[in-house]
């Protein structure tokens, strides 16, 4: 009897991978349209405990309900200063608000989420210059804040980056350091007392590995610009966008152990072809002796076969005041590459470097990488119709934010496109991140501009949400798994053995 069972559990334990959902019907539950001026949509964050969406944007927080996107409360935080994220966890909603003069010191504020006001005890901590990105860790102790540090920018007047200090003509260029560039930083609060723990730079810090194509000579600090944490709660992995590289935090400690390079993309290898033309024909896309730095903004991290792997979307970013990019003829490169936009501290004419992968990646805990998606998403946006020709000298879609969703056994990674003609978003299967497989592209007329996403499952659905700076939009999507035909049969066979097996032992 005890080799019937025995033989029923392995049957059962293969069915369950076999019910790995390998089709999924898509749709969408509703959308919003938030009202006002300014920059209304940009980083959404959903609380389980009280089934709402929280979309942060510049001057205050819409709370939606999650069921029907119905607005149930705008929060102002002007008087604290520009929102840009919040976080959630364990019915605390964590803002992340920059000075208004955004050099000086930036705030977090806690709300509570059942209240939708200041949570009861210390609510308001002093964190770094220019908070950009906050998140609670897994376990809910820890609140980080990645603190950009971005020196003050006017646009077309004096700046605090540092200056050029190459000689006219010469390229790559190099700028100096500046005194006025504030810190970049993680702040890290301790849930439990309610105090800053500490707030870690990278003073010191070792960069690792050769080749690495780690950007130091940009007049600018590593600048922090997203954080992800790893399923215990003991890391935390910060995108350094500008430098190309990740940061390493080490939980335990509550400081900096090291800084990984993330090497370069080679646009001239099979499945990496790009349109380098800001010109028709639309995706004209082609393989070209052009290198691309991945500069990841969003990332995110899952377990896979008791290992933690990073995913990062490659946006790509150069500074603010655009002093290190310039279009690839400045520099003497003429025909099919002269109108890109590349980086004038990396290039030559005849070794050409741009910002970002045009792609999302996966790599291991040591920053290795594991995974590409190649020119799927540009040339994925294009099939569909709505790839943007006039960025194709600069970065194509965009990827930018990301989220992944967990549902029967897969894990989904969700990634925005920030430069298509409407809103798009990419999924895949990365469950095993060897063996990545593309889902499919949502399209999402009345969005613009994706820029921040969040998932949860409720009901046996999962849900995909994310908030639109360019139409001051907020959608949700439900994503329904559907088994295969076969994997019906076997759980039926797997029923009947059960029910066999039990006859035996009555």
């Amino acid at each position: 009897m005890k080799k019937i069972n025995l033989a029923i559990a392995l049957l059962l334990g293969s069915i369950s991978v076999a019910q790995a959902a390998t089709t999924y019907t898509i749709a969408k539950a509703w959308g919003f349209q938030h009202t006002g001026t300014g920059y209304l949509a940009e980083i959404p964050a959903y609380d389980a405990i009280t089934n709402t969406v929280w979309v942060a944007g510049v001057t205050g927080v819409d709370v939606l309900n999650a069921t029907n996107g119905n607005l149930l409360q705008r929060i102002d935080t002007s008087a604290f200063g520009n929102i840009n994220s919040v976080s959630i966890k364990n019915g605390l909603a964590a803002f992340a608000i920059e000075n208004v003069n955004r050099s000086q010191a930036g705030l977090v504020k806690l709300y509570d989420t059942s209240t939708r006001s200041l949570a009861s005890g210390n609510n308001s901590f002093t964190v770094g210059s220019l908070p950009d990105m906050v998140t609670f860790t897994p376990d809910g102790k820890k609140i980080l804040v990645a603190n950009e540090g971005t020196p003050n920018f006017v646009s077309g007047g004096v700046n605090d980056y540092g200056v050029k200090t190459s000689a006219n003509g010469v390229t790559p260029i190099t700028f100096g350091a500046s005194a006025n560039d504030p810190v970049g930083s993680v702040t890290i609060i301790d849930v439990t007392t309610r105090t800053v723990a500490n707030t870690a730079t990278f003073a010191g810090v070792t960069t690792t590995g050769a080749n690495t194509n780690i950007r130091t000579n940009t007049g600018m600090d590593f600048e922090p610009e997203y954080i992800a944490v790893n399923a215990s709660s003991t890391k935390a992995y910060v995108t350094l966008q500008e430098a190309n590289a990740i940061g390493i935090l080490d939980l335990n400690t509550n400081s900096f152990e090291k800084v990984v390079g993330l090497g370069v993309k080679d646009f001239s290898l099979p499945g990496n072809q790009i349109d380098a033309r800001d010109r028709a024909p639309i995706g004209d896309f082609k393989s070209v002796n052009v290198k691309g730095f991945y500069m990841p903004d969003s990332i995110a991290t899952y377990e896979a076969s008791g290992n933690t792997y990073l995913v990062t979307a490659n946006e790509g970013d150069f500074r603010e005041d655009d002093a290190d990019r310039d279009r690839a003829n400045t520099i003497g490169v003429s025909g099919d590459l002269s109108r890109l936009q590349v980086s004038l501290t990396d290039s030559t004419a005849t070794d050409l470097y741009v910002a970002g992968a045009r792609s999302f990646s996966i790599r291991d805990a040591n920053g290795a990488l594991v995974y590409d998606s190649g020119d799927i998403l540009d040339k994925e946006a294009a099939r569909l119709g709505i790839y943007d020709d006039s960025r194709s000298d600069d970065k194509g879609v965009e990827p930018e934010g990301l989220t992944l969703l967990n549902l029967l056994g897969r894990t989904i990674a969700a990634v925005g496109l920030e430069r298509t003609t409407t809103g798009a978003i990419a999924l895949f299967d990365i469950t095993d991140p060897t063996k990545v497989s593309f889902i499919e592209m949502i399209k999402s007329d009345g969005d613009i501009a994706p820029e921040g996403l969040f998932s949860f499952v409720a009901g046996g659905k999962g849900y995909i949400g994310f908030s639109n700076e360019g139409s001051s939009t907020t959608s949700l999507f439900s994503v329904t798994a559907v088994p295969e035909p076969e994997t019906y049969a076997m759980f039926g066979l797997g029923l009947g053995l059960l029910a066999w097996a039990r006859r035996r032992q009555a």
